[in-house]
Parts: C-alpha cells; sequence; structure tokens
C-alpha cells in the first residue's frame, strides 16, 4: 500500500482514546449470580461484585455514561460504596469515570502498564498525533506486575496479567465464587476483535492470553467481555480458535511480506464463524503486530 492508504486504515484503526464510541440511550443490567451483575451504561460492561465491605467494580465505563451508571450502581446495592475499582486495560470506553469513581474514596488498581499508558502523554501512530495523560486523579494508586489477590467480605478475587493481548497492559478478573472472569477486550463477541499494536497488542498474545483465562475455568465459568452479553466457556473458547486459525493464516503471508488488502484478496478471513464489519482495520493491526513480533514467525524473516 502507498502512504495515503496506509494512513487511511490506521485512521480506522485508531482507538477510541480521542473519539468516543456512540453511546447506548438504556441502561441494561443482567445478574450473573446474587453478588455480581454486569452493567451496560453507555456500550461498555462495567462489572460490580457485593461484598460486606462494599462493591468491587471492573472498569468504569466509557465517556458520557457516569450519571446512568452511578444510578445503575445505587439500584444494584443502594447503600453501598464502591471500594475498589479495577481497570482491565486503559482505552477511554473501560475508564472514562476512573476520577468519579476515585472522588468518593475508592482505589483503583490495575497492571503496571495500565497505569502507565493512563498517566503519560504519548504517541499515537495510528492517527499520528499525541494523546494527553488522563488527569491524576484517573491514574491506578496501586498496580501489579504478573498476578494477585483480593479478599473482599470473604471473596477471593484473584487477577493477572495477560500479556500482549490487546493491549501492553490488559488484566483478567476471577470472581472465584461467582465463578465469573471480568476478560475485558481479550474476548470480543459482537465487535471486530481490537489488537492496540503500537502498544504490543497482536494476535498470538491474544491466543496465548485466551488460554490462560481459559485454564482458570471450568465448564460453568462465564466470562464477561469489554461489550456484549457474558460468553460461556464453549463461546470464549470457539473464539479463541477463530483466533488461531486467524493467526495460523497470516503467518506466512506476513512473513512473506503481504499487507492487509493483500491478505484480504487472498482470503485471511474467508470461512470463518463471523462476520467483519472492517476486515482491513483488523489485518493492518494484525499485520502491524506480527512484524513487531518478527522473531516469533520463523526463522526466514530477515
Amino acid at each position: 500500500m502507498d502512504r495515503r492508504e496506509v494512513l487511511k486504515v490506521a485512521a480506522g484503526a485508531a482507538i477510541t482514546l480521542s473519539v468516543p464510541r456512540l453511546l447506548r440511550a438504556q441502561t441494561g443490567l443482567t445478574k450473573l449470580s446474587d453478588k455480581l451483575t454486569v452493567i451496560d451504561a453507555g456500550g461498555a460492561n462495567v462489572t460490580a461484585f457485593q461484598t460486606s465491605e462494599g462493591l468491587v467494580v471492573v472498569d468504569s465505563g466509557a465517556q458520557g455514561s457516569g450519571d446512568a451508571l452511578m444510578a445503575a450502581l445505587k439500584s444494584v446495592a443502594p447503600n453501598a460504596k464502591v471500594t475498589t475499582l479495577f481497570n482491565t486495560h486503559y482505552h477511554l470506553d473501560q475508564t472514562a469515570n476512573n476520577a468519579a469513581f476515585a472522588a468518593q474514596g475508592a482505589k483503583i488498581i490495575s497492571q503496571k502498564r495500565t497505569r502507565e499508558w493512563l498517566s503519560r502523554d504519548y504517541w499515537n501512530p495510528a492517527v499520528e498525533q499525541y494523546v494527553k495523560a488522563r488527569p491524576k486523579a484517573a491514574w491506578p494508586v496501586e498496580t501489579f506486575v504478573e498476578k494477585g489477590t483480593l479478599k473482599s467480605g470473604g471473596e477471593d478475587i484473584d487477577y493477572g496479567y495477560l500479556l500482549m493481548a490487546h493491549t501492553s497492559g490488559d488484566a483478567y478478573f476471577h470472581f472465584k465464587s461467582a465463578n465469573v472472569i471480568a476478560a475485558g477486550d481479550v474476548a470480543s463477541p459482537v465487535r471486530d476483535p481490537e489488537l492496540d499494536w503500537f502498544t504490543g497488542g497482536w494476535i498470538g498474545g491474544r491466543v496465548d492470553s485466551m488460554d490462560l483465562v481459559l485454564a482458570l475455568s471450568n465448564d460453568q465459568t462465564k466470562f464477561i467481555p469489554a461489550y456484549g452479553p457474558a460468553m460461556t466457556k464453549a463461546e470464549f473458547k470457539a473464539e479463541r480458535d477463530m483466533m488461531e486459525e486467524i493467526r495460523v493464516r497470516i503467518y506466512d503471508r506476513v512473513r512473506g511480506g503481504e499487507g492487509p488488502k493483500d491478505m484480504l484478496e487472498g482470503g485471511a478471513l474467508d470461512g470463518l464463524p463471523r462476520k467483519w464489519k472492517d476486515p482491513m482495520k483488523f489485518l493492518y493491526a494484525a499485520a502491524k503486530g506480527g512484524w513487531g513480533y518478527h522473531d516469533k514467525l520463523g526463522p526466514n524473516v530477515v
């Protein structure tokens, strides 16, 4: 592709840091157990878990959803205070209301690199512009590198790093008694999967991370994605298998120097069990991520 075509595709691949996605008008609540509720207050999922000490929340919702989200939390647990907020990754759709939760006393916890992306200015090559750091109140105050456990109200919540799965700072949060895993954007049942290639996200890391999460689950486990309904283990595994099929298909193509248009026209996404809304965007990110990890593609890469 020439530079103009590359920039056109890259602009389509831009993450939602500067332009928020359209928000839904209604708030949706789905109870997965007597203590755990999934809230959609504006297009992105927020997980709320009730303990005797207060609410533990995963992700803070999309931009413009704050009032609806806070009202939904009050309807779930009228007198409960949010004590802990986990971030699955740094994207604005999942962290827009961080500062509002912090102002109410919630402790924000994330993987170390998520805090770094939230707290620093950086260059976004997908749109060729700088992104300013978020206000300090939105930054996580506690971080982890590999894994940890939060004990709250008798509940064990295990969490861990999902290496280069979607961004460079993704994490899962496993509510063990509820048998629910909040997986963020590592699963994408209703949207094209995103690979935040310029932070390190790539398709090999995504498959490996999905395998890690599957190993923590059983047949009754529910998985909460960043968008869309909760997934069964079979549904999560089916998406993982699809991503592995794509990985196999594009590895040799990337090694051979093909771009996203070549891969699309060559059938890299043909016959898969889903329709792609923007296949060029996905394949552009997959190719960029593949070259970022060229040492893992095979011995004939120069």
